[in-house]
């Protein structure tokens, strides 16, 4: 090799790999390691972040606590039928407190709204307490050192029961003289007896199994033979019948019920009485349960608003069954012949008697049946009714169904009124 030649490099072997470090760019870093940026730009920051998720920020505790809690305290206000089923509720948390709601119903409501109302208060002080624990950061164990806002919450968490258990208190002085329930109570007493005679009356009817009641657990509606009562989360708003005024004031329609799968109708009826001292309130109910609402009504509820309300299948049926049985053929009975009463409700005289009318005697499916007059007409409705395809209303009118003395089969050209 000549002197002063620079000697060739010799290529390294393909096999051999050795990476030389990158070059170092106007970016501070080699377009290698982060990629080119998009237009031409610097390049981004190389990715450190794993494909198993290390290094991605975690939920945080405190909102975490806060969803839950939230999501608890407001099934807890309004439960559902799980908590209902597990005994997440004030009534059953407190049974030993309250009592049984059968043996004495008015005092069994004077101690559940006033529990609840304080458990229900000392909700927002059980979320400060919480929050304790999920977010130590913020140091609200110690009141002084937490944020402001932190210091008004507490401050309100800590109020709103202490009102409350004020409030109670006020109210059980005396033998809860001073509840509103009971006030409302003492207006229907007689002046030589308190409140406690009348609460007396009501637990006692209340313990009848000819009641009307119907409604959530947080919305119930209750009729006995003299009283009208609205069971609320928190109060009981009670009536007396012959002091009221019943109207229809709104129809809700819902296209679809969880229980039934059918459309509904909802109406509202406002209670009002003619004593100014017992506040009106309102009651809602299915319109399939109007008619046994009126049944044990003793004041007749206007329909102001022009309300149409939609009966149920079978209380349609049996007005058109009455209607076409009163076409038919009537009945005479012997003169020597007593009525005995209805042996489906015993509270009428019997009424109809069937006869054999629609064909000739041995023609047809239907028989002749041979009892003695036992039913009034609208219970043999009814059993006409219960006896049928309920998948298939277009069917009823032209079916037969058995006696339900004799078994005997007829139809409804066959009942006959007795005049």
């Amino acid at each position: 090799m000549p002197r002063g030649a620079v000697p060739a490099r010799v290529p390294r072997p393909s096999s051999a790999w050795s990476p030389e470090p990158p070059e170092p760019s106007a970016c501070g870093w080699s377009s290698v390691a982060g990629g080119a940026a998009p237009g031409g730009g610097c390049p981004g920051p190389p990715n450190t972040t794993t494909a198993t998720g290390e290094g991605a920020p975690m939920d945080s505790p405190a909102a975490t606590f806060t969803l839950a809690y939230v999501v608890l305290a407001v099934c807890f206000v309004f439960p559902p039928n799980e908590f209902h089923s597990a005994g997440l509720t004030v009534p059953n948390l407190l049974s030993g407190w309250l009592g049984i709601e059968d043996a004495a119903f008015v005092q069994f409501h004077l101690r559940r709204g006033a529990g609840t109302l304080l458990a229900h208060a000392l909700l927002p002080l059980g979320y400060y307490v919480g929050m304790c624990f999920a977010a130590p950061e913020k140091q609200l164990c110690s009141v002084y050192q937490a944020p402001n806002g932190w210091k008004i919450f507490f401050l309100l968490a800590v109020l709103a029961p202490t009102i409350v258990g004020i409030l109670i208190y006020y109210w059980s002085l005396n033998g809860w003289r001073n509840h509103p329930l009971v006030k409302t109570i003492s207006l229907y007493a007689l002046p030589q007896s308190g409140w406690r005679a009348v609460a007396s009356s009501i637990n006692t009817e209340f313990r009848r199994i000819d009641k009307f009641a119907t409604g959530a657990p947080g919305a119930r509606v209750i009729v006995t033979d003299t009283w009208i009562m609205k069971v609320t989360t928190y109060s009981l708003h009670i009536a007396q019948q012959q002091d009221i005024h019943l109207t229809v004031v709104e129809s809700r329609q819902h296209e679809l019920i969880p229980d039934s799968n059918m459309p509904a109708q909802f109406l509202t009826i406002r209670v009002a009485s003619v004593n100014p001292n017992v506040k009106s309130f309102d009651i809602r109910l299915n319109s399939s349960e109007y008619g046994e609402l009126r049944e044990k009504l003793h004041a007749p509820i206007r329909n102001v608003a022009n309300v149409v309300i939609h009966q149920t299948l079978s209380d349609l049926f049996l007005e058109t069954f009455t209607s076409l049985v009163e076409m038919n053929q009537t009945y005479s009975v012997p003169s020597n012949q007593e009525l005995d009463p209805c042996i489906g409700c015993m509270q009428t005289s019997a009424n109809i008697k069937l006869l054999k009318n629609c064909q000739e005697p041995n023609e047809g499916e239907c028989q002749q049946c041979y009892c003695r007059p036992m039913w009034c007409l609208t219970c043999m409705g009814k059993w006409f009714a219960s006896r049928q395809d309920q998948q298939h209303p277009e069917t009823w009118l032209a079916s037969c169904v058995p006696c339900p003395t004799c078994r005997a089969k007829f139809c409804i050209l066959d009942v006959c009124v007795i005049r």
